[in-house]
């Protein structure tokens, strides 16, 4: 083991031990994790691993992202090798309360261990899968390094790189290397993600790219709920007729005073538009409500209208729900993509694509490059350079309907032609079991 490696698992060591007395007294006074923790310090009550086949798939998908790329990869994988056993594990409540739902019932959902090397040792001899997969850029040096010693294969599948995780991995290059080499494949999403985990350690012969699984998943939800979806939605929005509704996507906090701006001045010309704003951080809520009220706009809360097309007094609506985002893009007149008008690398801007709208989003997308050239090929995606930008170009789509289809109609096309990564993905993996 080479000293970056032992330094790592050192200090996560100490990391662990200084703060376990800590989260432990959090737990009890909070209730928070309190039915997780044994589990994040790799303790998995038998009850819970019904694993009585074999050979066992443990695959990783850190939260709701991942899980949605996890989601048609099972099912793919499940049709190729029946009998295997496909164990997932989240980090985060929200995939994991994600994953129960969208998964099949013979899936087993777990928590992922924290990566200190005495939990993922526990939890890899109590688990003992055959396979550990990694969905996207989940890179646990202690976890995957653990399983290659116990003679378990590892692999990414979906697997990116960002441009600003390729510059961390940089400084610790010498840990990464260590920690590719012991890998047995990368099934990337695509080529510049193919070429950065190649800079970083990974060995060419062991590099596939394959694209984005959730474009799978993505267009068969909005198909199979379209006519049905759009109508309850916009029943629950009170939408009537051709009202225009401007939705601004995963906000954060930094685009709140930049997207009001732009709305005040969409409504200078077209004063009936409805602005929907999804905050990516729920506990914001209250905030940005003081704020849309400051500005003398009216304001409601998503949780305060009822399913009877009457309840919506409001021109500003907060979407304070979570999991609602994706379906509520159907009856959007334009959309806006948070996270990229500031650097913070964007956000997934196929969601509101495969509803077919046109879709709106600022210069930094460098966590979503591949979905960001995908659209902009066909014409259905188109960067705002600022907030007056922004204005313009929703009040352009607001105003010209016929524009609106077409850039979404092209949107949609988009997603339309990159289907079947999931299956690509679902082959490494059945490939990897069997070699």
């Amino acid at each position: 083991m080479n000293p970056a490696c032992l330094g790592y698992m050192g200090l996560t060591s100490g990391l662990f031990l200084f703060a376990l007395p800590y989260v432990l007294l959090y737990t009890k006074l909070t209730n928070r994790y309190r039915s997780s923790i044994s589990q994040r310090i790799g303790l998995y009550p038998p009850l819970n691993l019904p694993l009585t086949h074999s050979p066992r798939i443990w695959l990783h998908a850190v939260s709701m992202g991942e899980v949605n790329a996890a989601v048609p990869i099972i099912e793919a994988l499940q049709a190729l090798a029946p009998h295997c056993t496909v164990i997932l594990s989240t980090t985060t409540e929200h995939g994991q309360a994600l994953a129960k739902t969208r998964l099949p019932a013979d899936v087993i959902c777990i928590y992922a261990p924290i990566d200190f090397i005495l939990s993922v040792k526990s939890a890899l001899r109590q688990i003992k899968p055959d396979l550990l997969v990694c969905l996207e850029t989940e890179l646990w040096p202690n976890w995957l390094m653990t399983a290659h010693r116990m003679g378990i294969k590892t692999a990414i599948v979906n697997g990116r790189i960002s441009e600003r995780a390729i510059k961390r991995y940089m400084k610790i290059r010498p840990l990464m290397k260590e920690l590719l080499g012991s890998m047995n494949v990368f099934s990337m999403i695509q080529e510049i993600d193919a070429r950065r985990i190649r800079e970083i350690g990974a060995a060419p012969e062991k590099i596939r790219v394959n694209g984005n699984a959730k474009y799978d998943l993505l267009l068969r939800q909005s198909d199979s709920r379209r006519p049905e979806q759009i109508h309850y939605w916009r029943r629950i929005f009170g939408i009537k007729g051709n009202e225009p509704v401007f939705l601004a996507g995963s906000m954060r906090h930094s685009e709140e005073e930049i997207i009001l701006d732009a709305y005040q001045k969409v409504i200078r010309n077209a004063p009936n538009t409805l602005l929907i704003l999804a905050p990516r951080h729920l506990e914001r809520t209250r905030h940005i409500e003081k704020i849309i009220k400051a500005r003398g706009l009216d304001c409601q809360l998503r949780t305060c209208l009822e399913n009877n097309g009457n309840s919506r007094k409001a021109s500003v609506i907060i979407l304070d729900t979570m999991g609602e985002l994706q379906a509520t893009y159907s009856i959007a007149t334009v959309v806006f993509c948070g996270g990229s008008l500031t650097p913070l690398g964007g956000q997934n801007i196929l969601e509101p694509a495969v509803w077919a709208k046109p879709v709106l989003y600022g210069p930094h997308m460098e966590d979503f490059v591949d979905a960001r050239s995908l659209l902009e090929s066909t014409g259905g995606g188109i960067e705002v350079k600022d907030g007056n930008d922004l204005a313009e170009k929703v009040l352009f789509f607001i105003t010209r309907p016929d524009q609106a289809k077409k850039t979404g109609d092209s949107a949609r096309r988009a997603v339309e032609m990159n289907q079947g990564a999931a299956q690509k993905h679902a082959e490494v993996i059945y490939s990897l079991l069997h070699s």
